[in-house]
């Protein structure tokens, strides 16, 4: 059967209108080797209740994406068809490089195929698969705020009357959701309400599980990017949910009614205000009601300015705060990096590769300490005892292509 299968298939490859494609290689790479100062391993600073740390001089892991994407067919119509796979590549520093076990992993985020540029969709796709899907981040951070990547089938950018349209089922929006859970996510962009502004707009609904005390929830997004800011772009972007919508970018803890709620501001630009002069700055504050204690509130401003005094040297520095009010107290965590850089691809803000030593220097407070969990760098019983401060040094390169 599977020979037969094959040589079919190969049959119908050969009757198509076949177009020579090369096949596309990219990737990421960010490794390195780190130290605390008192201690032969490096400890990461984040504080409990944040969902991001900012990432200079502050990353405790090798982690690569290698990516390969092949254009198979383009057909008369001159929609084509492709398929994509990246593997994901993970390890914590000061283990061995096995990709595997409680210190390492080796993935699959993304194996699916897409047919694009469909005459009968204005020029839209269809794909099915698990792949990354209209992800929003922050650099500095690493802040995923809106991620709708999935495991599942859609229909993208269809046009229409000067609007683009998507729609996308899944049941896994995450590598690490264990449970199948189903989503439906609908987009509409295209707005422009300003010159040099896109506006965009997103609807996610979490349909209810067929377990005991689970619910159905919502979120809302609505973004804003703006051109030519400062030589770069600003983006603009609140968001609110419900439920399982409270995990606002994901699907969040199905176990919550409709009286959770969450909301969130987020404000990030990056400038390149000469050849020389670029950088990254960002402003989160997110509110989330829970039953009982579990309210909090939480607060991020980080900046990343960096200077190239060179053609291929860059200082790079890094200022990041972040502060959560919840049951216990507040919490507070602040740190600072200073980083030379060696960039050979250029004095830009986003040119890569880099490759950086840096020192990182941390502080914070009694209430933050006393959440952290056993073994943590802000805890009692991690690497800087009971100091509310601690410092990191080592190298690092980071890379994408």
């Amino acid at each position: 059967m599977k020979t037969t299968t094959t040589l079919s298939l190969a049959v119908v490859l050969a009757g198509l209108p076949l177009a020579a494609h090369s096949l596309e290689f990219s990737g990421y790479l960010r490794s390195g080797v780190g130290s605390s100062v008192n201690s032969d391993s490096q400890a990461c600073f984040k504080l409990p209740g944040a969902q991001t740390k900012y990432r200079l001089g502050n990353e405790c892991e090798h982690y690569a994406e290698l990516d390969l994407r092949q254009d198979l067919l383009t057909l008369d119509d001159g929609s084509l068809l492709s398929v994509e796979a990246m593997a994901s590549l993970y390890n914590a520093y000061d283990h061995s490089l096995q990709f595997t076990g409680d210190h390492g992993s080796a993935r699959m985020p993304q194996l699916y195929a897409e047919w694009s540029k469909l005459p009968a969709l204005n020029g839209g796709s269809l794909w099915a698969g698990r792949r990354y899907y209209k992800r929003n981040d922050i650099h500095i951070s690493d802040f995923y705020y809106w991620n709708q990547s999935a495991t599942g089938a859609g229909i993208e950018d269809v046009e229409f009357a000067g609007l683009k349209y998507s729609y996308a089922f899944s049941r896994k929006d995450s590598l690490f959701q264990e449970a199948y859970i189903k989503r439906h996510d609908f987009n509409v962009s295209g707005f422009t309400p300003n010159p040099g502004g896109a506006l965009e707009f997103g609807l996610s609904y979490i349909a209810k599980p067929d377990s005991a005390d689970a619910h159905s929830g919502w979120a809302l997004t609505a973004q804003h990017k703006q051109g030519n800011f400062l030589g770069g772009q600003n983006t603009f972007a609140v968001q609110y949910g419900r439920g399982p919508g409270t995990g606002l970018g994901y699907t969040g803890d199905v176990s919550l009614d409709r009286d959770a709620r969450s909301w969130r501001l987020v404000e990030y630009f990056h400038w390149q205000l000469s050849p020389r002069f670029g950088g990254q700055f960002q402003a989160v504050y997110q509110k989330d009601k829970r039953p009982g204690a579990a309210d909090q509130d939480w607060i991020s401003l980080g900046i990343r300015p960096t200077y190239a005094f060179t053609e291929q040297f860059k200082l790079v520095t890094e200022f990041g705060h972040d502060q959560v009010d919840a049951a216990g107290g507040t919490r507070k965590l602040s740190k600072a990096t200073i980083a030379p850089t060696w960039s050979p691809g250029g004095p830009a803000f986003w040119a890569r590769p880099e490759v950086r030593l840096y020192y990182t220097h941390a502080l914070w407070n009694r209430a933050a300490q006393a959440a952290a969990g056993p073994g943590d760098a802000l805890s009692a019983s991690g690497a800087f005892g009971n100091a509310r401060h601690g410092a990191n040094f080592g190298a690092q390169v980071e890379y994408w292509w």
